[in-house]
């Protein structure tokens, strides 16, 4: 067993055995050098010297200049801070989306892209007897839904052209996602109709720095999802993304 307590896989690969303990070092050591790398895993100096090169390439480490030691990298940061954010903005959110969907009377959501996909954080059920069902922790392709949409259109170019331009490429209906996605930024919301009269309409969350890093989605059904509905649902979801977004910025910085 690890200091985790976890045991020890039945079929280790040890090439991915070796780069997972070579990170864990940076727990304890603020460098590293690739002698001490070579000696903790007990590997010769050019394998880990490639372990180390692969970890650079992917923005785990970087080499400090003109000397043979490493120190952890930007993506150490960004999975720390992304970790942490997405913890936060689950607890952060719980009471908001209780009291939306108290005040909707229908289910709703709060969800954050992976990659092309959207996954459902966590959720809270109207009063309605006749309601949709909780969907935390379910994936969906971001496309099909109204709260996969909201995010990537709020996407910078640089990340939405390659998502776009893949999904394209497997269907060509979606050749018209671009001209949805401006319709969604200028509305500041979308809507999705599904084929079994469920209707889903999804509003983004934005952080201080005005980067979208959720949306918030009110889903019924059609029957209480009409035009004059969806507009009244909008603006409760508007003023629930606003409430969350005060208090994340008022949140201590993590």
């Amino acid at each position: 067993m690890n200091s985790s307590g976890n045991s020890r896989p039945a079929y280790p690969i040890t090439s991915v055995d070796n780069a997972l303990r070579l990170m864990l070092m940076f727990k304890e050591h603020r460098r590293v050098r690739l002698s001490d790398a070579a000696e903790e895993l007990g590997v010769a100096t050019s394998t880990a010297h490639r372990l180390l090169a692969m970890l650079q390439f992917h923005g785990f480490v970087r080499q400090e200049e003109n000397v043979r030691t490493y120190v952890p990298g930007p993506a150490f940061l960004d999975i720390g801070l992304a970790a942490v954010r997405n913890m936060d903005i689950r607890e952060h959110a719980r009471p908001v989306l209780t009291d939306l969907a108290m005040r909707l009377g229908e289910t709703v959501h709060l969800a954050q892209l992976e990659g092309a996909n959207v996954r459902y954080l966590i959720g809270a059920e109207g009063g309605e007897a006749l309601r949709v069902v909780d969907r935390t922790g379910q994936v969906v392709p971001a496309h099909t839904s109204a709260t996969g949409r909201v995010l990537l259109a709020d996407l910078p170019e640089s990340r939405l052209g390659p998502i776009v331009e893949r999904l394209v490429t497997q269907d060509a209906q979606l050749s018209g996602l671009y001209k949805e996605l401006e319709q969604i930024r200028q509305r500041g919301y979308a809507v999705n109709a599904r084929p079994d009269d469920v209707i889903s309409v999804a509003t983004p969350v934005r952080d201080g720095d005005d980067v979208t890093v959720a949306a918030i989605n009110a889903v019924g059904p059609a029957s209480r999802m009409t035009q004059r509905d969806q507009r009244r649902v909008v603006r409760h979801l508007h003023a629930a993304a606003a409430q969350l977004e005060d208090i994340l910025r008022a949140a201590p910085s993590c």
